[in-house]
């Protein structure tokens, strides 16, 4: 079913996780009311597949035991959740929840505060974006510039707001220079070019020599290949050339956060006064914002006591910044849209396409340098 702008049904894509250890991924029929007087109903024609969406879509579930079920019409995918992962989603079990966190597509009715908006191509944040139709306030959308298209402003929240919340956190918290991990993705692409823009040290944690000259093309300063096998003293030697002594690390499992701290005490131990049995007292301080590694974070301690690792996420943020700062962030978004904050997929689905299982595992991995754009018209 394909929305028109007479009829405010379509489907919408959801995840349920039962108490039963189930997981099933469906697309449903829904019918929208009337947008109130400051309501937008959008027709979604972008929606971006995030490692934020993943956490929703499929939660802990076992997608090796992943199947199909349902009709071509209506597929639906099942899996198995394992007892032991229900614990860390009661709140959300047996409850059927819309899923995408933003996405962009053109307005088909409007609320009448808010009729200038009616034809036009937006931005959207709010959840439930994998759906043929959405309705949300006129606040939670931003008019993208003139000739944009929806492809253009669908990733224009989520990554592009988390790259300057690292930029503004850096300098909030009184530090100069930056190490991003996973910095071959498309959100530490984005970084490496606020950073370039801004006059940013940035140093670069990659997985490959193929993701180091990805990132090498784009004019990044300082790369570091953490499989390399004289990774930790390149990583010292760039840390001592940028001065950086804050991290984000999209990793989140594994000995990687221990690693930094320790590269960065060992360039603030040379410039110490002398010897402290409690390490030097200059601040590092590693912000754990993925959870691309599952496993525990382990933290082998040989970075003195001067040190803090906790986690960051993007809404919390938001809210402590205020609202002038976001209101400046969220400009400088559109400003840039298809410079500094172009986002690059590698391949365009339609709803029912996300339920394939061949595609499913695909888009599953969160390979670096791949991301999946959902199209509900299609």
């Amino acid at each position: 079913m394909k929305p028109d702008d007479t009829a405010l049904h379509g489907l919408e894509l959801r995840s349920l996780a039962t108490s039963e250890g189930q997981l099933r991924l469906s697309l449903e029929d829904v019918t929208l009311d009337e947008p109130g007087a400051d309501e937008l109903v959008v027709r979604v024609e972008a929606a971006p597949i995030n490692p934020s969406d993943l956490g929703l879509l499929i939660g802990p579930a076992d997608m090796a035991t992943a199947r199909s079920e349902g009709t071509p019409e209506h597929p639906v995918v099942v899996a198995d959740i394992p007892r032991q992962r229900l614990g860390a989603i009661k709140t959300r079990l047996d409850q059927s929840l819309a899923v995408g966190n933003e996405g962009a597509g053109t307005v088909v009715r409007a609320g009448g505060n808010v009729q200038h908006f009616l034809g036009r191509k937006v931005g959207m944040l709010g959840g439930g974006m994998y759906a043929q139709l959405r309705k949300l306030p006129a606040r939670d959308c931003i008019l993208l510039p003139e000739g944009a298209a929806a492809a253009d402003g669908a990733s224009m929240f989520v990554n592009p707001l988390t790259a300057l919340g690292f930029t503004e956190t850096m300098k909030a918290e009184g530090h100069s220079a930056i190490v991003h991990t996973a910095a071959a993705s498309n959100l530490g692409q984005m970084l490496n070019r606020i950073c370039l823009k801004d006059g940013i040290p940035l140093v670069n944690i990659v997985r490959s020599p193929a993701q180091a000259e990805l990132l090498r093309a784009i004019g990044a300063q300082h790369i570091v290949d953490s499989t390399s096998p004289g990774f930790q003293t390149e990583l010292t030697q760039a840390i001592r050339e940028t001065g950086a002594t804050i991290a984000f690390d999209a990793i989140g499992g594994g000995t990687l956060a221990g690693q930094i701290l320790q590269a960065m005490e060992a360039c603030a131990g040379r410039s110490g006064t002398g010897y402290s049995p409690y390490g030097s007292n200059a601040p590092k301080q590693v912000f754990i914002y993925g959870s691309l590694d599952m496993g525990p974070t382990v933290l082998n301690r040989s970075f003195g006591f001067t040190w803090s690792v906790g986690g960051w996420l993007l809404f919390p943020f938001l809210q402590k910044a205020g609202r002038d700062v976001v209101a400046r962030m969220r400009q400088r978004v559109v400003d840039e849209l298809t410079t500094t904050f172009a986002s690059r997929y590698t391949r365009t689905i339609s709803l029912r396409d996300a339920l394939r299982l061949d595609i499913l595992r695909e888009y599953e991995r969160k390979a670096t340098g791949e991301k999946y754009l959902i199209d509900p018209s299609l």
